[in-house]
């Protein structure tokens, strides 16, 4: 094994820089037995990679080859198979397991170890070893090492090559130094150590001599220290002196730092008292000058209130201020509490009554000397008998305004900062308060609304034509005339019960007008021709009056009760908050069920709006109804109004009363204006006509015209033409089915006449108008006109020539049927003498009777209003003439060289239609 390891060392490792350390002989377990070495390498140069080397047997010859190398930092695991038991079985786990069988047992050992070592030198255990006896791993067993040289590899060159280091510089000149004297060293080695030993032992004895001269010297550096130690000592002595000294001073000074740190100590508790004392006298002080304000100040003149506010303010700070600790505890404190406490209930109650007083008074004085309209109207009517009633009605109500509350609302916000201590001090006097305002202004601005509001419909139902009022119009007796009024007065503002008489008022004073209007106002009262448009203007100018009286009032009013009642900001710390629901029950409930907001704040605010003003939403749709009754047009103006104000409000505050109530109205305003758009339809389609009388242009194709234009007059720069757009449309298409319902149904005037004269109408009404979401329908209008038109002329011209249209129509089958054009004339029932004698039927003379009775025939389908007369007998003519150059085509190629022609001429034709033309 030697010699095979030091052949494997200069043939196969030295060439790579490698040495061999160990050498096991294996075969593969289980196979055939092909032997080979496995050997644990390290290169000599560092860093040092050890490698486990795999070396085979060349089968050529003797020589060994490099077959297979694996890192040993790959290796993960050796299992030797047995700990106890010699087996020479092991497996080395690399990428896959590799299981050897040993030549022996020894080797196996020998070659585990040198493993084991490499691992603890270079990979510091990373490989695992797994049934391998500990004692193998500890120390390899002498008799498992292999001697000689294998030992040396094994383990000394191991070791030497750790111990080694590389000579410096110096080093190596020395030696050369030396092997240059002794130049025998190489030859004679014990020559040149025994020379070395010899200079050893010179230097050695020299050494010695050295230390013994060096005696004398250390004799006296000991009597030096001897004499240090006893000037330590004689110090050390004074040391203790001073410091017996020191401590009786220590002892003085400890006593005075005692008495400073009492002195300090009580120099900072009367600091601290004074602090508190200031602090207490600083912030719960009220002067003498607030007590009085609060006690007996004057609420009713700006001094008194401007003090109260004052003193009131002060009030609120010194309860609020935040006691330090043990500050309740004193008596001082707990008395001075108890008499802001007393201030506080005492000036609450004192503001609240006043407050109360100021609320009575004011409603008083609005209140006092108002007469309301159906009291005047009926104080007018029983006081002058004989008097023209109308006159002194319409002098009344000729102003249609609401009062103005801006005088309350000056007086009242001089107290809107004492409102706002209320609120943070007394919330149940502050809630209190509210609700006795809420019931004044609520009695208040209902019977100023509801006089409001009976003006209003007094003027709607007594709009003016020409400057004559309609109840001047209107012959009536005083005792019926009493009775009207005193139903309106008990009227609440609704279109039910008693107000049916004010509606009364409205549809008779108009039947007076329209008792001579035609079918038309029996289709929803929609004709501008029987409406006067004044009357519609005055009912515009009325109702943009009333939303305009009352859009100021409901936002004043809203200003002042967010000042007032300081609803606009968050509050502090209050008893409780305040909510008003719909039906005005005002409920507190604890401050830790809902923080204050901003938001609450606005709820409250237009729960109270809701519940001062609940009347106008009623009164708004009152008015609203008997608009549309005395016309439904008026749903045009109300929704063009109504939706400027509610985008007016919105833009404003959309969450405000009046933005909210607006919008409710105007869903209202729309249902009418939709329920008008149905209503037209549906007379629409109930229209009848006479069997009797010629159709002409529909009564709904005028409404339709009157409707549109009216429209377009009212929704020009609108909000709302988006609706107007979509109602266009509806109406359109119902015109049009409606139209062609007529036709159809149409016996006096024939079909085509009725389509031809309302397209036309509706054409020209649409391209006048120039509506561009009707622009398709505008031209389907006139497509369908066109169409009728050229339908009615073909039908009707052929009348005239009736035996001539019959023969040629003959002559056209035969040539259908294969005859050729020039074989015709020998055709029995169309040979050249028949031809001539239809001709002579129609002399020129016959021919222009034909057309004059064409003509009267023509004037009596159509209307008069349309003044399609000449277009038709135009459109005739140009048929007529297309006609004649046709037959006289078919003469020409039907009957060559006959010399047969028309008994007239185109010429004549022209002369035809324009002497009859000229003559009707």
């Amino acid at each position: 094994m030697t010699a095979i390891k030091h052949a494997l060392q200069r043939d196969i490792f030295t060439p790579n820089d490698e040495r061999l350390l160990s050498i096991v002989n294996v075969c593969k377990a289980g196979k055939k037995k092909k032997n080979c070495f496995l050997c644990a390498t390290v290169t000599t140069e560092r860093p040092v990679q050890v490698k486990v080397v795999k070396v085979k047997k060349s089968d050529k010859g003797d020589f060994y080859k490099r077959q297979m190398a694996w890192e040993l930092r790959d290796l993960s695991e050796v299992d030797a198979k047995d700990a106890t038991k010699e087996n020479p079985e092991f497996d080395l786990h690399f990428e896959k397991v590799y299981r050897w069988v040993a030549s022996s047992t020894a080797e196996k050992n020998s070659f585990i170890s040198c493993i084991w070592k490499l691992n603890q030198r270079y990979l510091r255990k990373k490989v695992e070893f797994v049934n391998v006896s500990p004692q193998l791993l500890e120390e390899l067993p002498e008799e498992s090492v292999p001697s000689g040289e294998s030992q040396s590899v094994a383990g000394g060159d191991e070791d030497a090559l750790d111990d080694y280091q590389e000579l410096n510089t110096r080093e190596e000149q020395d030696i050369e130094n030396m092997m240059e004297v002794c130049e025998y060293a190489i030859s004679n080695a014990e020559a040149f150590a025994d020379k070395l030993s010899r200079e050893l032992q010179v230097l050695d004895g020299a050494n010695i001599q050295s230390i013994m001269a060096s005696e004398k010297q250390v004799n006296i550096l000991m009597q030096l220290l001897d004499e240090a130690l006893s000037e330590v000592d004689a110090i050390e002595g004074k040391l203790l002196s001073y410091e017996e000294m020191l401590q009786s001073v220590k002892e003085q000074m400890d006593q005075i730092s005692q008495s400073n740190r009492l002195i300090q100590i009580s120099k900072t508790n009367n600091g601290q008292l004074l602090d508190e004392i200031q602090f207490l006298v600083n912030y719960m002080d009220l002067s003498k000058g607030h007590i009085r304000a609060l006690q007996e100040g004057d609420l009713s003149s700006p001094k008194g209130i401007e003090a109260c506010i004052n003193a009131s303010e002060a009030l609120l700070q010194c309860m609020n201020v935040a006691l330090r600790p043990g500050h309740d505890s004193l008596w001082a404190v707990k008395q001075q509490q108890s008499l802001f406490a007393d201030l506080r209930d005492n000036f609450a109650r004192r503001l609240t009554n006043h407050l109360n007083n100021v609320f009575v008074h004011q409603f008083n004085h609005f209140s006092h000397f108002k007469m309301t309209i159906p009291q005047f109207y009926r104080s007018s009517c029983l006081s002058l008998p004989g008097h023209d009633q109308s006159s002194a009605l319409s002098q009344h109500t000729a102003e249609l305004t609401l009062p103005k509350h801006s005088p309350l609302h000056r007086d009242l916000l001089r107290y809107a900062k004492l409102m706002e201590w209320l609120k943070n001090t007394q919330r149940e006097k502050y809630e209190g308060l509210s609700r006795t305002y809420v019931d004044y202004m609520t009695r208040l601005y209902e019977r100023e609304i509801k006089d409001f509001f009976e003006v209003a419909k007094i003027k709607m139902a007594g709009t003016t034509k020409e400057g004559k009022g309609k109840f001047a119009t209107l012959p009536r007796k005083e005792s019926a005339l009493k009775q009207e009024t005193e139903s309106l007065h008990a009227s609440s503002g609704k279109l039910t019960g008693s107000t049916s008489s004010l509606n009364k008022l409205a549809v008779s004073s108009s039947n007076s007008r329209r008792s001579q209007s035609s079918s038309l106002l029996d289709m929803g009262n929609m004709s501008a021709s029987d409406l006067d448009v004044a009357d519609r203007t005055k009912f515009d100018k009325i109702f943009e009056q009333v939303l305009s009286e009352l859009e100021p009032l409901c936002l004043a009013e809203q200003d002042f009760i967010s000042k007032f009642f300081k609803l606009q900001q968050q509050s502090g710390s209050a008893q409780g908050e305040t909510t008003d629901d719909l039906d005005g029950a005002l409920q507190s409930r604890p401050a830790s069920e809902h923080r204050h907001s901003i938001s609450s704040d606005k709820d409250m605010v237009r729960q109270m709006m809701n519940k001062i003003f609940h009347s106008i939403e009623t009164e708004l749709n009152s008015l609203i109804a008997l608009g549309d009754k005395i016309d439904s047009f008026n749903s045009l103006y109300m929704l063009v109004k109504m939706s400027h104000h509610v985008w007016t409000a919105e833009n404003v505050d959309p969450a405000s009363f009046l933005s909210t109530t607006l919008g409710n109205v105007l869903v209202t305003v729309k249902r009418n204006f939709d329920k008008c758009i149905s209503g037209q339809i549906r007379q629409m389609e109930e229209v009848k006509i006479s069997k009797k009388s010629k159709v002409g242009i529909l009564p709904f194709v005028r409404v339709f015209e009157d409707f549109a234009e009216l429209a377009e007059t009212i929704f020009r720069n609108a909000e709302r033409r988006g609706d107007l757009d979509k109602a266009y449309v509806k109406l359109i298409r119902a015109v049009f089915m409606n139209v062609e319902k007529v036709a159809n149904e149409s016996q006096k005037t024939p079909r085509d006449v009725v389509m031809m004269e309302n397209f036309h109408h509706i054409f020209s009404t649409l391209s006048r108008l120039k509506i561009s979401c009707l622009e398709t329908e505008r031209k389907e209008a006139k497509q369908k006109y066109t169409d009728h038109l050229q339908y009615y002329v073909i039908n009707s011209l052929g009348q005239p020539l009736e035996k001539l249209n019959h023969f040629f129509e003959g002559v056209e089958a035969r040539v259908a049927q294969g005859v050729r054009e020039e074989e015709v004339s020998y055709q029995l029932a169309f040979n050249k003498q028949e031809l001539r004698k239809v001709i002579k039927e129609y002399p020129g003379k016959e021919v222009k009777k034909g057309l004059d009775n064409l003509y009267k025939k023509v004037d009596k389908h159509l209307c008069e209003d349309e003044s399609l007369l000449q277009v038709v007998w135009h459109s005739m003519q140009d048929e007529f003439i297309r006609q004649y150059k046709h037959f006289e085509g078919l003469i020409n190629r039907c009957y060559p060289g006959s010399g047969i022609t028309m008994d007239f001429t185109i010429q004549d034709m022209l002369e035809y239609f324009s002497s009859i033309a000229q003559s009707h």
